[in-house]
C-alpha cells in the first residue's frame, strides 16, 4: 500500500512523464530502463558510455577480458598468448567453434576465426581498408590511445592463430585488447554487405559472437535482443532483454517502482534512499574508475593561458558541487587518477578553492571582463549524475569572481555530435575508463593525438606532456611507471587545461528478484550472468 502511495504521488506530482501506469503483468525477459539513444552499435566508431553499454557486451567478444572480480586479464576470444622477448610481437591462439549471430540478415557459414580477428583490426588500421570510412573514418579511442600508431600489422598464422606486430611495446597493450572498443566483427558478414552494395549495415544491424543479439531499435523509445542460443559460454539465462530508452532520473524510478523496468540506470543520489525503502527493490554500486571533469578550450583565448584557468579552478567550491550534486557519495579529485587505481598518489593536491586568489589572478593577466559558456550534458553519467546542477553551481562560482558564463545543453546525440566542433568555452563531462592501466586516464584524454581524434575535450597538446605519457606507456617496472604518472599529475595540477571535479560510484537500481553482477568497475553494464531468483 505504501508504495501505492508513494508512486501515486510521483505520478501526480510529476504527470508529464510517462510510465506511471505499472505493468499489468511482468514482462517476459528483463526490462532495463536506459538513459538514452546508442549513436552507433560498434564500439569502435564511439566512447559514448550509453552506446557502450548498448552493444559492447551484450552483442560482442573481445580477444581479452578483464575478470569482474580483479583487475587480471583472462581470456575471451583468445585461449592463450605469448609476447616475444622484446615486446614487438603478440601470438594469440583463438578460441575454436565459436558462432556469431544469425540474423534476419545474415546467416554464418563458419565459426570465428582468425580472419575475423585482422578485418576487425584492420579496418582501423588501414586507411585503404574497404571498410575504414564506413561509418566516417574516425575510431575515436584507437586513435586517441594510440593504438593506431602502435600496432604495425596484424597477421594471421592459420585459422586458430593470429600476431599483432607493434611498432614499439607498451606495458598496456594487453589491457588496450580488453577494452569495450576492441571488439570482434563478421568478417563474412562484412562481406556480404560489401557485395550486397550495403556495408554501412555493419554498424547498425550489428552481428557479433556476444551473449545477446538485436532484434529491433526504435529511436527514443526501445532496444530489443534476444538470447544468442549458439554462445560459446552456453546461452545465457535471460531469453529476452529490452531497453526501454527513459531519459529522466525521474521516469525511471517510477518505472522502476512500478514494476515496469526491472533495472534502472543512474539514479539520483537523491532517489537512492526512495529505492531503499522498497522492500523489493535493490541498489547495486561498485567503486568507480571514472574522473568528472571541468575541460576548458585551451585554444580559445584567454582560456590559452594557464593562469585564466587557475583562476577559473580556485573559484569552483568542491566540495558544494560533491554535497548537492552526489550528495558525499562521491570522493572529491586530487587529479585524473581515483583512489582506486594504483598509481593513485593522496599526496598529489589540485588547487583549493580560494575566489580572492582566483579575482588577483585575473585582474594579474588584465581580463577585467570575461563572458564564457559552458556546456552540460543533458543525461546523468556515472561520473556526473546531474551535469546541469554541476554547471549551475560553477556558474554562481564565477559570478563571486565577477565572470559571466552561460550554460549551452542539447539532447545528447545532438550534444555528442557538435562537442566535435569545439564550439564551446568550457564542457562538463567525464571518463569512464576501460581498463585497470593508468594510462587510459591520460593517453584517449590529453594527449595530442586524441586533441585530433575527438577525445581530448581540453583542444590541448603539450609535447612534454606527451613524451611522459609515452615513456610511462612503455615502462614496465610498476614502481618507475607509478613515479611517472606523478609527474604526470604535477604538469596537470600547473597546466590546468582541465579541472578534474569527483570520482563516483557505479550505481543502479534493481528489482531483488534479479540477481548477478551488472556492473563492473570497468566497461559498460553486462547483462549476462543477470538471472531471476526462483
Amino acid at each position: 500500500m505504501a508504495k501505492l502511495r508513494l508512486l501515486a504521488t510521483l505520478c501526480v506530482a510529476l504527470g508529464w512523464l510517462t510510465g506511471c501506469g505499472g505493468a499489468s503483468e511482468p514482462p517476459a525477459g528483463l526490462v532495463y530502463c536506459s538513459e538514452g539513444n546508442p549513436d552507433s552499435f560498434n564500439p569502435q566508431l564511439t566512447t559514448s558510455g550509453t552506446s557502450i553499454d548498448a552493444s559492447a557486451k551484450q552483442l560482442y567478444n573481445r580477444l581479452l577480458r578483464f575478470d569482474p572480480q580483479n583487475d587480471h586479464l583472462v581470456p575471451d576470444l583468445a585461449t592463450d598468448w605469448q609476447v616475444s622477448a622484446d615486446g614487438l610481437e603478440v601470438r594469440f591462439t583463438l578460441r575454436q567453434n565459436v558462432q556469431f549471430h544469425t540474423t534476419a540478415q545474415f546467416q554464418p557459414s563458419r565459426p570465428f576465426n582468425a580472419d575475423d580477428v585482422v578485418f576487425s583490426f584492420q579496418r582501423v588500421l588501414d586507411h585503404d581498408h574497404p571498410f575504414h570510412n564506413i561509418g566516417g573514418g574516425r575510431y575515436p579511442y584507437f586513435q586517441s590511445a594510440g593504438l593506431t600508431k602502435q600496432i604495425r600489422d596484424v597477421r594471421r598464422i592459420d585459422d586458430r592463430h593470429v600476431v599483432f606486430e607493434l611498432n614499439y611495446a607498451s606495458a598496456s597493450f594487453l589491457s588496450e585488447l580488453a577494452t569495450d572498443f576492441a571488439i570482434i566483427l563478421s568478417a563474412e558478414y562484412a562481406a556480404q554487405l560489401q557485395a550486397d552494395l550495403t556495408p554501412e549495415r555493419l554498424d547498425l544491424d550489428p552481428v557479433g559472437t556476444g551473449p545477446f543479439k538485436l532484434t529491433g531499435f526504435q529511436r527514443h523509445h526501445f532496444i530489443r535482443y534476444q538470447r544468442h542460443e549458439q554462445y560459446w559460454e552456453g546461452p545465457v539465462a535471460l531469453e529476452r532483454l529490452v531497453y526501454d530508452i527513459t531519459p529522466h532520473s525521474t521516469s525511471r524510478l517510477i518505472k522502476l517502482i512500478g514494476g515496469d523496468c526491472d533495472v534502472a540506470a543512474l539514479p539520483q543520489i537523491s532517489e537512492l534512499s526512495v529505492i531503499q525503502q522498497q522492500d523489493d527493490l535493490a541498489v547495486d554500486t561498485r567503486p568507480g574508475l571514472n574522473v568528472a571533469y571541468w575541460a576548458f578550450n585551451t585554444q580559445k583565448p584567454p582560456l590559452d593561458n594557464p593562469v585564466v584557468r587557475r583562476a577559473l579552478s580556485l573559484a569552483v567550491d568542491q566540495r558544494r558541487i560533491l554535497a548537492a550534486v552526489y550528495h558525499n557519495t562521491a570522493v572529491a579529485s586530487h587529479g585524473l587518477l581515483p583512489p582506486i587505481s594504483w598509481a593513485y598518489d593522496p599526496n598529489n593536491a589540485l588547487p583549493e578553492y580560494n575566489p580572492d586568489k582566483a579575482r588577483r589572478l585575473l585582474a594579474q593577466v588584465g581580463v577585467e571582463q570575461l563572458d564564457m559558456t559552458i556546456w552540460a550534458m543533458p543525461v546523468g553519467r556515472i561520473y556526473n549524475p546531474n551535469a546541469i546542477k554541476t554547471a549551475e553551481l560553477i556558474q554562481q562560482d564565477l559570478a563571486a569572481i565577477g565572470v559571466d558564463s552561460t550554460i549551452v545543453s542539447y539532447d545528447w546525440t545532438v550534444f555528442v555530435d557538435r562537442l566535435e566542433y569545439a564550439e564551446y568555452d568550457s564542457v562538463l563531462i567525464g571518463w569512464s575508463a576501460d581498463t585497470y592501466d593508468p594510462d587510459n586516464f591520460f593517453t584517449p584524454l590529453l594527449s595530442c593525438e586524441a586533441l585530433v581524434f575527438g577525445s581530448n575535450r581540453a583542444r590541448w597538446c603539450n609535447p612534454e606532456f606527451d613524451a611522459l605519457m609515452r615513456q610511462a606507456r612503455q615502462t614496465s617496472d610498476p614502481d618507475a611507471r607509478k613515479a611517472l604518472y606523478g609527474q604526470l599529475e604535477q604538469i596537470l595540477r600547473q597546466e590546468l587545461p582541465l579541472f578534474p571535479l569527483a570520482h563516483a560510484s557505479r550505481t543502479l537500481g534493481r528489482q531483488r528478484v534479479w540477481q548477478g553482477p551488472m556492473l563492473h568497475t570497468t566497461g559498460g553494464i553486462d547483462f549476462s550472468a543477470v538471472a531471476k531468483e526462483p
